[in-house]
């Protein structure tokens, strides 16, 4: 099936006269008539019926017309957008951010390089350390941004960002809320809660074992904001980044003798091309003071 075959069936559809239908695609009737008996070939069946000067859709034809009416509207459509690839008007940005990464930290980047290319087409995926790593590899995503990786890969560029603490949280009802700070030594009772999603977390459980804040018997959590509703139960304490967006009823606690923080950066692949608004992207966020997101 050819598009100027669906596109003479339309206009015969539309005319129900095979003259007008020829003028209006600036084609010989007899080159139209042509095209439309071939694709009614590839149907196995008519889909135009003349009788005399009158010409209707079969049944056939009219069970095809809505489906031929889609079919080269979205032609037109793919056409438009390869245009617009190709003119710079239209230019797609995939980034792959790790669970712990808060989507309103990027909001301002965002809407900045939304008005500098008011025809981007953005795409955000979420996923652990192994899966930004191979969303990356495969060319899915045009950077990544999360804490350390921990993945060795000759070809992964990685630019800091900014560096954040983890703090203690717990909910306002919790002891520890009204402490001014509580040292580790008081948390060898508690419900610990792990974020398994998080890229940091076996070397935080590590650090808790080291310091005799057993981890083994704490509860292993699949996302941020499934830890953050247990948290709002009152159902354990947990580590998060300084960057964690909280619940009201929540609380930060300094933890007065463990300095943990994490390096938050953003990955791409060396020597892979980049369209005009990755390059934009990148260097806006390298750029960016992160501080007031750290306040």
């Amino acid at each position: 099936m050819e598009m100027h075959q669906v596109r003479y069936f339309l206009s015969v559809a539309r005319t129900l006269n095979f003259t007008r239908a020829a003028e209006q695609c600036n084609v010989s009737q007899p080159a139209l008539t042509r095209a439309i008996r071939q694709l009614e070939q590839e149907f196995c069946g008519e889909l135009l019926r003349r009788e005399g000067k009158l010409t209707h859709l079969t049944d056939l034809g009219a069970r095809m017309l809505p489906l031929m009416q889609q079919c080269y509207e979205s032609a037109l459509a793919a056409k438009s957008l390869a245009s617009s690839f190709k003119q710079g008007a239209s230019q797609a940005l995939s980034l792959a951010l790790s669970h712990t990464i808060e989507m309103r930290l990027l909001a301002g980047p965002l809407a900045e390089i939304q008005r500098a290319f008011p025809g981007m087409h953005l795409t955000i995926m979420r996923g652990n350390a192994g899966e930004l790593c191979e969303l990356l590899q495969k060319g899915s995503a045009d950077f990544a941004i999360a804490g350390p990786l921990g993945q060795e890969w000759d070809r992964l560029d990685a630019w800091r960002l900014f560096e954040e603490r983890f703090e203690l949280v717990t909910h306002q009802d919790h002891p520890f809320a009204k402490d001014k700070g509580v040292s580790l030594s008081q948390l060898s009772d508690q419900q610990v809660l792990i974020c398994a999603q998080c890229e940091s977390a076996k070397t935080l459980a590590q650090a808790l074992d080291e310091r005799g804040v057993a981890t083994d018997n704490g509860h292993r959590i699949g996302s941020v904001h499934d830890l953050v509703a247990l948290l709002e139960a009152n159902l354990g304490i947990a580590l998060l980044p300084q960057t964690a967006a909280l619940h009201p009823a929540l609380r930060r606690v300094p933890v007065l003798d463990l300095e943990m923080s994490r390096e938050v950066s953003l990955y791409g692949v060396s020597g892979r091309q980049r369209a005009p608004v990755g390059d934009a992207i990148m260097k806006l966020l390298r750029a960016r003071d992160w501080s007031g997101c750290l306040a």
